[in-house]
């Protein structure tokens, strides 16, 4: 394994920016800057990156998740895996340590979303372990970030 996992860093902000939008997770009515900034304020532990040392030189974000727990359950959004890195077990990895420290938390679920249609997530999401079920998701946003 090239790569390691690590809690972020503000330092890495504009290179975990870039993989969200690789990615397609970004959208023009979240602000993924303030939703770090967001993020940075409340459990920030649980908010991971993995990098890639490459050659020692330099270091490359190859994967992120965001993680939370609200005392009732945990939840997981902004997970990514840079394209060059796909399919060598970075997003398992990450998903694996938000995992083990929601229950170091004392966290008993974990949820999450998977926008319609995105069929290679949910698969993915199979293969760890996790259970489709139907439900309707509402929403209200308090701040408008655009």
């Amino acid at each position: 394994m090239a790569w390691e996992i690590r809690a972020f860093d503000p330092r890495d902000t504009e290179a975990v920016v870039a993989l969200w939008e690789e990615a397609g997770l970004t959208r023009p009515w979240n602000d993924p800057r303030r939703d770090i900034e967001r993020k940075l304020q409340v459990q920030p532990e649980l908010f991971l990156v993995a990098f890639d040392d490459g050659d020692g030189t330099e270091s490359r974000i190859v994967g992120t998740v965001m993680a939370g727990y609200d005392g009732h359950r945990g939840w997981l959004y902004y997970l990514a895996t840079a394209l060059t890195h796909r399919k060598r077990g970075v997003a398992r990895a990450v998903v694996e340590e938000a995992e083990r420290l929601l229950l170091a938390m004392g966290c008993p679920k974990i949820q999450l979303m998977v926008r319609e249609g995105n069929e290679s997530v949910l698969a993915f999401y199979d293969s760890l372990g996790y259970e489709r079920f139907s439900v309707s998701n509402t929403g209200k946003r308090l701040i408008v970030d655009a």
